[in-house]
């Protein structure tokens, strides 16, 4: 079983539950370890860019924090995945799922015109639903995040995710997969902070 519980997972080696990667790593702590210092290094790496912010923009994202270690970084992923009881979005509906969010992004003019409250809870709600997509084997959280930072940045605010807890992070997303985005919208309003221009 692979840590989603989806049986034997053909991204990872066999019998076990460690990623097959680049850097043929077979200890899942220290691909961990690694993953985390690569993507650290690519993420200073990765400019800032205007929109549209799209699902192939989010690939784009994905692919350069994880090319040097996943040959499938940037791929849509082709297996059904779950966490406990959380089951991420059914593989043949995750680019029409993505592109009615990433629509609905684009006709609100990427929440360019919103004040900062109706942003906090417009951003909160579109990344607790883009999260139930899933649309990447593993790294979804760390793309997403990154896409989010532009998403935010465009519409003239700073953001920092200093102090999130792992705990309340993931709390927050389990909650908006049940529609309940107020503990994603209060992180959200501790994220975004003053106007770029101040």
């Amino acid at each position: 079983m692979d840590k989603y519980g989806t049986g034997q997972d053909p991204y990872c080696y066999p019998e076990s539950t460690t990623l097959r990667n680049l850097l043929d790593i077979r200890d899942e702590a220290e691909l961990i370890t690694v993953e985390r210092e690569l993507t650290l290094l690519a993420t200073d790496a990765i400019q800032f860019s205007p929109p549209p912010y799209d699902l192939a923009y989010l690939q784009t994202l994905h692919r350069q924090l994880f090319s040097d270690l996943y040959p499938w970084a940037g791929a849509i992923r082709t297996i059904d995945i779950a966490k406990g009881e959380t089951r991420f979005c059914h593989v043949p509906r995750i680019e029409a799922e993505s592109h009615k969010l990433f629509d609905r992004l684009a006709q609100q003019d990427h929440f360019t015109p919103l004040p900062r409250e109706p942003l906090i809870a417009a951003v909160a709600e579109l990344y607790g639903d883009l999260n139930v997509v899933h649309p990447f084997r593993e790294g979804n959280g760390r793309a997403q995040r990154l896409l989010f930072e532009h998403i935010v940045i465009n519409c003239g605010y700073e953001i920092s995710w200093e102090g999130l807890e792992r705990r309340e992070w993931l709390e927050a997303n389990v909650a908006a997969y049940y529609c309940d985005y107020r503990p994603m919208t209060a992180i959200f309003r501790r994220c975004i902070g003053a106007p770029l221009s101040e």
